[in-house]
């Protein structure tokens, strides 16, 4: 079947995405800063498009000062300080919905293109930047790259491609043919989208002839040796509305490997086929004593600890936070204990292979249990 790209889908749908965004933001703030585009969206990807557009827009601003032909702009003094002022700039980011809107509305819109079709979105990031400056380019532009980035920052300060934009367009082909099967699934990377809307891959790939589809309506600030561009790098991305409340985290019990919890055999991924047994998963912690801890856990995505975290990502997450945190965000709105296990099935058990009776899962299925009281 031949499939085309609705790029009307994908418009509406950026559009619609940002007004979202903007609606709950702009509602209690007149401005938005760039500590808030930072944590803005569970998808870290978009957050970190519209930093990039801001900081493409800022050096134009840099670029405007230095066309002005009565200074000189080659003396070091004058450039140091206009390298503090424009630093200093950066970190006052303040902007109103009307400006800001549109660049939630592109990073969506390049987002989504990047986490369906990486060799085609970086190869154009290939494609419009200045001839000789590629690799610069890549440099100073890999800290926004959150998705599938081991497509293209392989290529900087690569020997051998010179000033060929062919090369790199060549490269990035056949390095995305040898990692590919390592990158996140785009279904993982659309889900993050669904806190805000649901993203609808069948309605953005339809095939040719098809009808279009109807479509629902702490930082230091002080610091002016550094912009705040300059600290994408070690950003603490986390993604939420609600700031994350620090204190003391209760000490979770490790559970004793018994009877199996699940339907699946243990011999079974969760991959092939398995899932979680809700009534299996009740009777085993109510008959391990948990019964008085049951609604003693608020927000799951406020009350990890750090090991928790750590663990969760890397074992239950395939390394990816921001999956993480939208999935604990989505079982926080959950109604009760039934819901956060079916949504835990069909979004999490069989996409990411979990070994269903390991012990991350385990404890990861211990903190839904004693978040809801139903049970």
């Amino acid at each position: 079947m031949t499939i085309q790209i609705n790029s009307n889908y994908l418009e509406k749908y950026g559009k619609e995405y940002a007004s979202i965004v903007c609606e709950g933001f702009f509602a209690s703030k007149k401005y938005m800063t760039g500590q808030d585009i930072i944590q803005l969206t569970s998808s870290t990807q978009v957050n970190f498009f519209v930093i990039k557009r801001l900081f493409e827009l800022w050096q134009d601003e840099l670029a405007k000062l230095k066309s002005n032909p009565y200074f000189d702009y080659r003396d070091i003094a004058v450039h140091e300080a206009l390298s503090q002022f424009m630093n200093v700039l950066s970190r006052r980011i303040k902007v109103e919905r009307t400006h800001i809107e549109p660049l939630i509305e592109t990073a969506v819109v390049q987002s989504i293109q990047l986490a369906t079709d990486p060799v085609r979105y970086y190869q154009s990031e290939i494609e419009n930047t200045p001839e000789g400056k590629i690799n610069e380019y890549l440099k100073e532009n890999k800290k926004y790259y959150k998705w599938h980035d081991r497509v293209i920052t392989f290529l900087i300060d690569k020997a051998g491609f010179g000033h060929d934009k062919s090369e790199y367009l060549r490269a990035i082909s056949a390095n995305y043919q040898v990692v590919k099967d390592s990158l996140e699934s785009e279904n993982l990377l659309l889900a993050t989208f669904g806190d805000i809307k649901a993203f609808n891959l069948d309605a953005y790939r339809e095939p040719i002839g098809a009808e279009e589809p109807r479509i629902s309506p702490a930082s230091h600030e002080d610091d002016s040796s550094t912009s705040f561009f300059d600290q994408m790098d070690a950003a603490e991305v986390t993604p939420s509305k609600n700031e994350v409340k620090e204190g003391p985290k209760e000490e979770i019990p490790k559970l004793e490997k018994e009877e199996p919890v699940f339907s699946s055999p243990k011999t079974n991924h969760a991959g092939n086929g398995s899932s979680l047994n809700i009534a299996a998963i009740k009777s085993r912690f109510a008959s391990e004593s948990y019964n008085g801890m049951k609604g003693v856990i608020g927000d799951l995505s406020e009350s990890l600890a750090i090991n928790q975290r750590f663990m969760f990502t890397k074992e239950l997450f395939d390394g990816n936070s921001d999956l993480l945190t939208h999935a604990l965000k989505s079982i926080d709105a959950c109604r009760n204990f039934n819901d956060a296990i079916d949504l835990v099935n069909s979004r999490y058990v069989n996409e990411l292979n979990w070994e269903t009776e390991s012990e991350p899962v385990q404890e990861f299925l211990l903190l839904i249990y004693r978040k809801f009281d139903d049970v």
